[in-house]
């Protein structure tokens, strides 16, 4: 049997599963919703390619849940941020990861899972880009990763925050570009 190439690039789906449980959190859905819509079909293309997603996700301070256990919880109905995790739901072959802070490297094994996975580029996508998916750019950054974040991905409370953070992203070398350009 011949060996499969290992992909060069991973899809990270940064804190789209979330209950939103939060002051602003309705504002917040408000700008996501199209971003999840986005990165579904991103994801959907790119598997087709044989790019890996993961998750990566706050655990919410639940330290005692597990990532299945988080999907669960953020799909019922009364929870407002359900639309999120019904629109882009976790698949058997995807990763996943629960990371205790904004950075998706910052005390995971996502490093460790990349470099075995042989992938030397990451394309983040998620909320909030101003904190996480912008904590996440600048960790991949200095791990030696090429980035891209693809600006119709991300979202932030407002479109000027995530418009800030896409500035900043791109004064640190990270390739910002539209989901249709990947």
């Amino acid at each position: 049997m011949p060996r499969r190439r290992k992909p060069d690039s991973a899809l990270i789906i940064i804190d789209m599963i979330n209950a939103l449980d939060f002051p602003g959190g309705a504002g917040l859905l408000r700008q996501a919703l199209p971003a999840a819509r986005r990165i579904a079909r991103l994801k959907r293309r790119l598997k087709a390619k044989a790019i890996p997603a993961i998750y990566v996700n706050d655990n919410f301070t639940q330290w005692r849940e597990d990532f299945g256990q988080l999907v669960a919880i953020c799909s019922q109905d009364n929870v407002l941020g359900a639309p999120l995790a019904r629109t882009l739901p976790p698949e058997e072959d995807d990763y996943a990861i629960l990371k205790p802070q904004h950075s998706a490297f910052y005390n995971t094994p996502l490093e460790v899972l990349l470099r075995q996975l042989g992938v030397g580029r990451v394309i983040l996508t998620g909320i909030a880009g101003d904190s996480c998916v912008l904590a996440s750019a600048f960790d991949a950054r200095m791990r030696g990763f090429a980035a891209v974040v693809p600006q119709d991905c991300t979202a932030s409370n407002t479109a000027r925050r995530n418009r800030n953070a896409i500035a900043v992203m791109r004064t640190m070398e990270v390739e910002v570009t539209n989901s249709a350009g990947i």
